[in-house]
């Protein structure tokens, strides 16, 4: 097994960092281009608001680490990044994945997002053929293993997510949120949420912008206290209107509210950037009326949040650890399947001949020549059939590797 992760996540960088070395799907496909043709094998990227991680196979995976840290500095233009990149091997990367889509290595411990994100990663390198036989059932089997942790152990039963944690955050600095009106910048899921989240708190009017009306089409049935406002026309509304609460969750790759646009505003507002990179300009905090909160800062709200969930994660480790040993028996018994290949290419080659010997000495009609084909593939997977089973069945890898030589030197494959 030669897999590596290489990458930064919430644990070991700021947001300052984190933004910077984000993906959009243009630059994972320009990304996954250049590192096939670096001597990688396979490639997931799994960009999120918290991490930013580069999953590679590759024959020499030391020196796959130290293309995808060099990669990281060149595509980004970002020298101090080395300083933190995590970079973890083989069995760790198994790990940290299984516990990546479990929600376990997440700000807000056991959240659903997160595994929609990592089968999103995977389908897209996918579609790219970018990944094969190994990463197609590693993250298949991290995927199906965080279905069950969710399923069993229940740790997202709570609505804790980004966006809950975000609204409690802004619900213990404003003491409450009734009636309070707020601008919601995007319509992606992450505001969705948002939105659903502010209603259980009694608030006023919802104003959505959104460069696209046709998003705020789809909902507008559902709610009877939310107006559209027009994207362009998001700093005059500001300034026009008495707005307790802007939230803003985009992908976009610049700032959507700059400090040097904002309006001269009367009113105390309280700005809650959700999106990475971020959309609110952190220095609009110099002004008077403005209070500014991102990612980073909901860290301490969490924390109180975790306690039950830190007892139920007990539970979900015990069922990732015994994933994990399945996989790597699965792994490890795959070494065999070049083994296996060349068997049946033998046994191939064995009916060819033979049928080709009988047809020249039998004359044949369409329909014998298919009953010989069948009996004669039957039967020499009969002969090659307990030996691979109980090839299998070897748990020992050294033992199993002398049987597979033996193997190959007898059959002369």
């Amino acid at each position: 097994m030669n897999i590596a992760v290489i990458g930064i996540n919430h644990n070991l960088s700021p947001i300052s960092i984190r933004e910077r070395v984000s993906f959009t799907d243009t630059k994972k496909i320009e990304a996954i281009n250049i590192l096939l043709d670096k001597d990688i094998d396979e490639i997931v990227i799994l960009s999120t608001c918290n991490r930013s991680e580069i999953y590679i196979s590759c024959e020499d995976v030391e020196k796959g680490i130290e293309v995808v840290k060099a990669f990281y500095e060149e595509f980004f233009e970002l020298g101090e990044v080395r300083n933190y990149l995590f970079s973890k091997k083989n069995k760790e990367v198994i790990e940290h994945l299984f516990n990546v889509a479990s929600g376990l290595d997440s700000v807000v411990l056991g959240e659903d997002q997160i595994l929609g994100q990592v089968k999103d990663a995977h389908e897209f390198s996918m579609k790219l053929g970018a990944t094969k036989k190994l990463f197609n059932r590693l993250f298949r089997d991290a995927i199906t293993t965080a279905k069950e942790v969710k399923t069993i152990t229940k740790i997202s039963q709570q609505s804790l997510s980004i966006s809950y944690i975000g609204i409690k955050l802004l619900k213990e600095k404003m003491v409450s949120l009734k009636d309070k009106n707020v601008l919601i910048i995007g319509l992606g899921k992450m505001n969705l949420l948002t939105i659903k989240y502010l209603q259980e708190e009694n608030v006023g009017t919802i104003y959505i912008s959104n460069r696209s009306i046709e998003k705020f089409k789809e909902i507008q049935s559902i709610y009877d206290n939310i107006e559209y406002v027009d994207y362009k026309d998001r700093y005059n509304f500001l300034k026009d209107n008495k707005i307790d609460i802007v939230i803003s969750a985009t992908s976009s790759p610049h700032l959507v509210i700059r400090k040097e646009d904002m309006p001269s505003i009367k009113n105390k507002i309280y700005f809650m950037d959700l999106a990475l990179p971020r959309d609110i300009d952190y220095n609009i905090k110099k002004l008077d009326y403005a209070e500014v909160y991102c990612i980073d800062d909901l860290k301490y709200i969490q924390h109180k949040n975790d306690e039950t969930r830190v007892q139920l994660s007990k539970e979900a480790y015990k069922i990732i650890n015994d994933k994990i040993d399945e996989f790597i028996l699965w792994e490890d018994i795959s070494t065999i399947d070049p083994t296996i290949q060349s068997l049946n290419q033998k046994c191939n080659e064995i009916k060819e001949d033979t049928l080709d010997y009988i047809s020249r000495k039998i004359n044949l009609n369409q329909r014998d020549k298919k009953i010989i084909d069948k009996m004669m593939t039957s039967a020499l997977k009969r002969v090659i059939r307990e030996p691979i089973i109980n090839l299998k069945q070897v748990k020992n890898k050294g033992k199993r590797e002398e049987y597979i030589k033996i193997i190959e030197e007898l059959f002369d494959i």
